[in-house]
């Protein structure tokens, strides 16, 4: 099942990228057939909206490759690496737009509403069609991805509605309004979206699992003593690694280890931790550490 959503995953990104790249060609010609600045303008910024799917979907691919000497947990933070650029490039596109959008509310241009129209439509039906396959996104990567995708397809769609209404009235500061108030909106969460990129990024603990729950869980058999060093991270936000120190109390023998490690890893079960590692130390160790450091 998680083989398939990778599957699934990196076809949808492959998709979106060929949409985007596709549209991006389609809207710098159109642009110049109807000598329309905005137009190749905005073919300019799918340009780099194009080169940053690209991106996403060669690292979301690299992060599917194994584990070796040299990465050991395998590639996997390499999609996350996809969210990050793509969140900052995602950032910068829409600081672009709200300055362009500013200069074109102090200086109104003209605008060829047919032209907007057809392109609009057109837009709206592509981004519309790569937004949506990938919506469901479960990593980071996707749903930055996700985000960049439903900027163009609210752009557009406001393009869309502008285009109608210039072919009735003429209102040529509506057009840069909508796109400050959409581009405003998706820059929020965008945002959002890289603090929590890179807090994974910064191996900070995931928010669906409570290590106090978990140490809670540990004290509460008799033969742990006293929990140290534990460790929760994620690699990608889905998948999670844990490490642990447990001071047994009242085991003895080599068996009795074995069944003390069988409980701790059926706590830890229902977690579906990618990577678990617990280590155990009796507490007569410790005790004949201190004994040896006070001899010393």
């Amino acid at each position: 099942m998680t083989h398939d959503h990778h599957h699934n995953q990196e076809g949808n990104i492959k998709i979106a990228f060929f949409l985007n790249i596709g549209f991006t060609v389609l809207e710098f010609f159109g642009g110049l057939y109807v000598n329309s600045v905005a137009i190749i303008s905005d073919a300019l910024h799918d340009l780099g909206d194009s080169i940053s799917l690209g991106l996403s979907w060669y690292l979301d691919h690299k992060s599917k490759q194994g584990a070796n000497r040299s990465f050991t947990f395998g590639y996997t933070r390499f999609s996350l690496l996809g969210a990050l650029i793509n969140s900052l490039v995602l950032i910068a596109g829409s600081i672009f737009v709200i300055n362009e959008a500013v200069a074109r509310i102090i200086t109104p241009e003209h605008t060829d509403a047919q032209g907007m129209l057809i392109f609009a439509i057109i837009g709206v039906s592509v981004n519309g069609y790569a937004a949506w396959k990938v919506s469901d996104g479960k990593t980071l990567n996707e749903k930055v991805i996700s985000w960049h995708l439903l900027e163009d397809v609210l752009g557009w769609a406001a393009v869309l509605i502008v285009s109608i209404v210039l072919l009735f009235k003429d209102i040529h500061y509506l057009d840069p309004a909508l796109s400050i108030l959409i581009t405003a909106y998706v820059l929020w969460n965008v945002i959002k979206r890289l603090k929590e990129t890179l807090y994974v990024f910064l191996q900070g603990s995931p928010d669906d699992v409570s290590i106090e729950e978990l140490e809670s869980k540990f004290l509460e058999k008799d033969f742990v003593d006293e929990t140290k060093h534990l460790h929760l991270w994620s690699l990608d936000g889905e998948r999670h690694v844990f490490t642990a120190h447990l001071i047994l109390q009242g085991v003895s023998d080599y068996s009795e280890i074995i069944e003390a490690k069988k409980e701790i890893r059926k706590i830890l079960k229902p977690y579906n931790f990618s990577h678990s590692t617990i280590e155990v130390e009796l507490d007569s160790e410790t005790s004949s550490l201190i004994e040896d450091n006070h001899t010393t």
